[in-house]
């Protein structure tokens, strides 16, 4: 987003020199991450780069939506996301709209999170993951065994493999 709005303002892509640019990292901080300084270059940065308000309730929101993942139950939850709802809906950006909505069809599914004691899939989807990219690299393997070992290379197995044993109990005579 706020490529989009460095873009309708200034008619080019972020440079060294331009406020919304200069704090690209500091707006993907957390609130609670930020220091005095860190705040007023963000306070600076928004002040001489964000025009048209739009930034602001964005990073507003995303904070609103970070909190929701402190709650301690469900209840408070749905308070917390009904107030990122809010706070989209008087926003009106189209990022953070967009956003809401997928959240709000998701809603049952993130309360879940809840429920079941934070519980998440989140390793075995990353594991998943890897094994397509790797199937999708390795598509010309005709050799199952070594579609295997490539797998289990990628995703980071270490070997336990025994020592070689030694052929020979003595040097030869010939090796000076």
């Amino acid at each position: 987003m706020r490529r989009r709005v460095q873009q309708h303002t200034l008619g080019h892509r972020g440079r060294k020199g331009d406020p919304l640019y200069r704090i690209r990292r500091v707006l993907l901080r957390g609130a609670e991450r930020l220091t005095d300084r860190a705040w007023q270059r963000l306070i600076d940065g928004l002040d001489a780069g964000d025009h048209d308000q739009q930034i602001a309730p964005a990073w507003i929101g995303k904070e609103q939506l970070r909190k929701m993942y402190t709650a301690t139950d469900t209840d408070q939850t749905r308070r917390r996301l009904s107030d990122f709802y809010t706070q989209v809906a008087d926003a009106q950006v189209p990022e953070p709209t967009r956003l809401a909505t997928t959240i709000s069809r998701w809603q049952n599914e993130v309360l879940t999170y809840f429920d079941t004691g934070r519980a998440s899939n989140g390793r075995t989807e990353a594991a998943n993951l890897l094994i397509k990219k790797i199937r999708r690299l390795g598509f010309a393997f005709r050799n199952f065994d070594n579609h295997r070992l490539r797998l289990l290379l990628h995703c980071g197995v270490t070997w336990q493999t025994p020592q070689p044993v030694r052929i020979r109990s003595r040097r030869p005579r010939m090796v000076a």
